[in-house]
């Protein structure tokens, strides 16, 4: 084993994954994702799909306690509504604190756990998706470059100097996401990233609208569109 992918079965954590594979074998790489109370858990039905679809051994953790006192709004726990608008419009609103939708150091939390299960499943690396359009404006702070440098050197110190941490689109758009993914031939036709738990995405809330801005950067259209309309049809 060489490579443990933080996996929620969104944009950016499914190319993640895809250049996993592509650079070790899908045999060299583990992809886990993490129950912690989320409205849309329907991402982790779609993470498991995209799992078997590559062949990659998967495991999921329950986190869910760990955030039964949060307010945020992305957890069932919350009576709190997703906000429909751009999180540069939300960010407005913040006085330059996190989004309503940032749970709580949640990436420094799957990381340390993922750093127990790579070395407990002989994996050097763990691989995430974050990507610089999340940290920009502080909108979610556990995704700037300054955050993963420091988690780098953590896990690597506290592995025993065994384990690194790779975020290769950390200082990159979400468009620039995309774009590696549609060279990877990606399904993205199975990602989810709504963070609402409806029958298909409601394409208002943050991560739908930069989801559809970066396929239309990119001159593509999201195959999930699509598919999911397919499924409204079954």
């Amino acid at each position: 084993m060489k490579a443990l992918v933080l996996f929620s079965g969104g944009v950016d954590s499914t190319t993640c994954l895809a250049m996993a594979i592509d650079k070790y074998g899908a045999e060299n790489v583990m992809a886990l994702s993490a129950n912690y109370g989320q409205k849309h858990v329907k991402e982790l039905a779609m993470a498991k799909k995209i799992a078997g679809y590559y062949g990659v051994k998967y495991m999921t953790l329950n986190l869910k306690e760990i955030f039964a006192g949060s307010d945020c709004v992305l957890l069932e726990t919350s009576d709190g509504e997703i906000p429909k608008e751009s999180y540069a419009e939300q960010l407005k609103k913040t006085n330059g604190k996190p989004v309503t939708t940032y749970v709580p150091f949640r990436n420094g939390l799957f990381l340390s756990a993922a750093a127990s299960a790579a070395l407990s499943n002989g994996c050097t690396e763990i691989w995430y998706g974050v990507h610089g359009d999340d940290a920009a404006g502080n909108a979610y702070p556990d995704c700037s470059e300054a955050f993963n440098e420091a988690m780098g050197r953590a896990i690597f110190l506290g592995s025993g100097e065994q384990l690194k941490i790779y975020a290769p689109f950390v200082g990159l758009s979400k468009a620039d996401v995309v774009k590696k993914g549609l060279e990877l031939n990606v399904p993205y036709q199975y990602t989810w990233s709504c963070y609402e738990a409806g029958g298909r995405p409601c394409g208002k809330c943050g991560t739908c609208i930069d989801r559809a801005k970066a396929f239309a950067l990119n001159d593509a259209a999201d195959p999930a569109i699509k598919y999911w309309s397919e499924q409204d049809e079954k």
